[in-house]
């Protein structure tokens, strides 16, 4: 007697009848319920992958017939609409278990629910669950992956292509001279799909009608189709290395930085510059420091050691990452690719609640990727959320970012009512400041701060001139500097202010009035802390240092503390002599290379 079987949708999805026919599994008459082809039109036609699958299956059954392994029918009835809409809810299984009772077959299923109702109404059932794997044989696009490859571009009707070479330094190349089929991608897309299903560290990130997003182990793989696009394409990104900290030759100052005090991390760049691959790095020597460190990914393709949990943010909405976060209580959470509004706002949130986070953002300069917080977060909450912002560019760190807060009158500007809140963004290295954040007017401005080119002579004279008057006036020390036409910063020791201000202002209005200049009153500490930079040049006798800036005295700190005073004549020299105390130390330090340093004082 013939053996019948009925299979239902699940197991055409899977691809498994025409396995278990070419193993002899399965011989005998093979009944596809005129339900089954409905559910996968209507998949089909709304752009799901699962439906064009099915489609392929049913395809590759009508083959096997021809070869004449098994006889294939078609009967059942056909669904209604509700049927159709009822699928989620069971309503197409009930038609396929009901053909299966009436023809005494075997129903062939995937779906453990559906053999378990089978089974209750007395259907013979044959189960057939998809079995994970550590390993599968390679994906079909792997053949156009070489180890210099770091992506590959393919679309129905054009030439395949691949990207190949290193951040910075790419090319593309044609792999082949033969145009791609449309049916040459519905394959490979099939192929993607289907062994992501059954491989171990492999997961459909985000499917739609239109586009299909997997993480198969190092590729990222988006595929695209109509309507969304005008053709089929499949885009397929790997990392090429797997780099630590250490290749990055950050400087010390920077390494100090991210191990002690940063926790609003942004690693910026455009897209390809290398910024995931830094941000693996990065969570790799947090790890190792001992942090507990988790992930956010869409999709998970950090490349991390296992001990980092990665989550999901397609898979999971924004109530289950903040609640895993929070209770979970992990020291760093990398944020990979912030893109949506949500994104930047989940990322603010987790920050306030005091979770050390490092987001990464497509920008094209530093400064673009503050920019993208701004309409979204408060501006006062910015330097509470963001404290570096690190600028990824060809693989290399290119720029870091460090913000602070202030109440000052913004650059440029000189009336003393227009003091306000300003968020400063500084060179981290050179702590120059480059930009200027605040509110003007109802908008949020971003004001580049131009730098400063060395002073004309009459302006060194101006200046000199205006100091002379005021030290003869105050008998204090003091440094003069002048910002604008007319308008001079007055630095004098910390607690004089409030004595050279006067009542209500009396005594500066004074001097303002007898040297016909205005003054802004600041205190020698504003620029007394700042590090400047020098030159050393050793000679028989002394120890030259040299110093670009206009400073008449200098401290000079060792492992950050002061340890002597130096007088810098207006050559811009201090120097000191080898035979002294402070001179033979200092040529030690030389010799093992230390890094000394020089703040002003005057």
């Amino acid at each position: 007697m013939e053996n019948i079987y009925v299979i239902d949708t699940s197991i055409v999805i899977e691809r498994k009848v025409s396995e278990l026919i070419k193993s002899g599994e399965v011989k005998g008459k093979v009944i596809v319920p005129m339900a089954v082809l409905a559910e996968l039109e209507n998949q089909a036609n709304q752009n799901q992958s699962e439906g064009f699958l099915g489609l392929e299956e049913i395809k590759e059954l009508r083959k096997l017939e021809a070869e004449g392994k098994i006889n294939l029918e078609y009967a059942g009835r056909k669904p209604t609409e509700a049927h159709i809409k009822g699928a989620r809810g069971g309503a197409i299984d009930d038609i396929i278990r009901e053909l299966a009772y009436d023809r005494e077959a075997v129903l062939l299923t995937g779906d453990r629910v559906q053999s378990l109702v089978a089974e209750a109404l007395g259907v013979q059932t044959m189960l057939i669950l998809p079995v994970p794997i550590k390993k599968v044989e390679a994906l079909a696009i792997e053949k156009y992956f070489d180890q210099n490859t770091m992506s590959i571009h393919l679309k129905e009707n054009t030439l395949p292509l691949a990207k190949r070479g290193k951040p910075g330094e790419w090319s593309f190349l044609t792999l082949s001279e033969t145009r791609l089929t449309a049916h040459d991608v519905k394959t490979f897309s099939a192929d993607v799909i289907e062994k992501t299903k059954i491989s171990e560290g492999a997961f459909i990130e985000m499917t739609s009608p239109s586009v299909t997003v997997v993480q198969f182990k190092n590729y990222r793989i988006v595929m695209t189709k109509p309507p969304f696009a005008d053709g089929w394409e499949l885009t397929a990104v790997r990392p090429l290395v797997s780099l630590e900290i250490e290749n990055y030759n950050l400087t010390q100052k920077l390494l100090q930085r991210l191990k002690t005090s940063a926790a609003g991390i942004l690693v910026s760049g455009a897209p390809g510059s290398g910024k995931t691959t830094f941000a693996a790095a990065l969570a790799k020597f947090y790890l190792k420091q001992g942090k507990l460190v988790k992930t956010i990914e869409s999709p998970r393709d950090l490349q991390v050691p296992d001990e980092i949990v990665q989550y999901s943010k397609n898979l999971g909405n924004r109530d289950d990452i903040h609640n895993v976060m929070l209770l979970t209580r992990p020291d760093y959470t990398f944020f990979d690719e912030m893109r949506t509004t949500e994104d930047f706002r989940l990322y603010a949130d987790l920050r306030l609640a005091g979770i050390g986070l490092a987001g990464v953002v497509h920008a094209t300069k530093a400064i673009d990727a503050i920019q993208r917080f701004l309409e979204r977060v408060e501006l006062g909450l910015i330097p509470s959320i963001i404290d570096t912002v690190i600028f990824v560019k060809d693989g290399k760190i290119t720029k870091v970012l460090e913000l602070d807060m202030k109440v000052k009158i913004p650059t440029g500007m000189v009336e003393a009512d227009l003091a306000r809140p300003v968020v400063e963004v500084k060179d981290f290295e050179t702590n120059e400041l480059e930009f200027e954040i605040y509110t003007y007017g109802e908008q949020t401005v971003v004001i580049p701060v131009k730098k400063k080119g060395p002073k004309t002579k009459a302006e060194a004279m101006l200046e000199e001139s205006v100091a002379d008057k005021l030290r003869k006036k105050l008998g204090l020390p003091i440094k003069v500097e002048q910002v604008s036409d007319g308008r001079f910063a007055l630095y004098v020791p910390a607690g004089y202010e409030a004595k050279i201000i006067g009542r209500k202002g009396e005594r500066v209005s004074q001097l303002e009035q007898e040297l016909g200049i205005r003054i802004d009153v600041r205190t020698l500490e504003e620029v007394a802390g700042a590090a400047l930079a020098y030159k050393v040049k050793e000679e028989k006798k002394f120890i030259n240092f040299y110093f670009s800036e206009p400073v008449k005295v200098v401290a000079l700190q060792i492992a950050g503390k002061e340890v002597a005073t130096f007088l810098v004549d207006r050559t811009g020299q201090a120097k000191v002599h080898k035979k002294s105390k402070l001179g033979q130390k200092i040529s030690e330090l030389l010799r093992e290379g230390a890094q000394l340093g020089f703040v002003a004082t005057e």
